[in-house]
This record gives C-alpha cells, structure tokens and sequence, in this order.
C-alpha cells in the first residue's frame, strides 16, 4: 500500500482543525463493515459505530477519529467551511485528526461508514463550531495524544511516521 494523502487546515477561528494532516488511505480497506472492523480492532482502533457522515460542520475535540467506507460514496468537506471537499468510496479510509470538521455534502444511497476511535481511554466529543467554544477546543484538540498505531498500517502507518513530532 502506498503513503496515505495528506491535507492540512488552519484554524479560521471558530473551527480549530490540527496542525495534524487528515490522511486518506485509497482501497486502503475490504468493502465490508466486518471487515474494517477487524482491521481497525487489530490496530488499537475499536470500532464504535457504523453509520454516514453527519450533513453539518462538526468535529471531535477531544479524539482522533477513523472514518472506513464499507459501502457506497460520500462527497465530504473537511476543515470547515473554506476546507476541502473529498470524494471517498468503499475500501477508502480517512484518518480526521481531533479539531478537523467534516459535513456530509452528498452521498449514495448505500453509503456505510464504520468509524471507530484510539484505544486510548479518551471519548469523542461532538462540536459544531458555536461561539465562544473555540478556545476551549484548541485546549482539548492539543491535550489529545497521537495514537500508537495507525487504524490501517498499525505501527509503520502514516499516523506514526506523519503524526509524530508535529506540534498540535
């Protein structure tokens, strides 16, 4: 499997995003949720939920989180309104490190989404961006550690080799 795409997103001063690149592993992944599932457990990423991408800016300040397409595409905006727009498909893993927004911009009718967060003993919180939020996000986003594996690549993964050492 090759390096992962990587993206950055500055913080424009309601949504945070990381210092942290969003990765995007393609066909990185077996099209199927069990599948991902296992891949993802056996990297120290429990899987915790199969569903979409919600359709509004959002993110997570206190956990890293993985997003493995088990079906169908999804047109997805990353970093916030002046972010970038990503097309994923089955087999498609995005890595969205604590403080990146993501929204839903379209989607297939089949789409499945298996996501799942370090096994480190830290939640996910859900944040929208709302004022007077931000400092206290940029808080939490720098206090999250940089997991010991990548959900794909496990220890020689891109989270490892592109995480580590960078300044949130």
């Amino acid at each position: 499997m090759g390096e992962p795409l990587a993206f950055t997103f500055e913080d424009d001063g309601i949504i945070p995003n990381s210092r942290l690149p969003l990765l995007v592993y393609r066909g990185a992944v077996p099209a199927d949720a069990v599948g991902i599932e296992g891949v993802f457990a056996a990297n120290g990423w429990p899987p915790a939920w199969r569903d979409g991408v919600h359709p509004f800016h959002h993110f997570h300040s206190t956990a890293h989180e993985v997003l493995g397409v088990a079906r169908g595409e999804a047109t997805v905006l990353f970093g916030g309104p002046a972010g970038q727009t990503l097309a994923v498909r089955a087999g498609d893993v995005v890595v969205v490190p604590a403080g990146v927004a993501h929204c839903n911009q379209g989607q297939s009718s089949d789409l499945l989404i298996v996501g799942a967060y370090p096994d480190n003993g830290l939640g996910p919180d859900l944040r929208r961006g709302k004022a007077g939020e931000h400092d206290a996000a940029v808080r939490a986003v720098a206090a999250v550690p940089v997991p010991g594996a990548d959900p794909v690549m496990g220890v020689d993964g891109g989270v490892v080799r592109l995480w580590r050492g960078v300044v949130v």
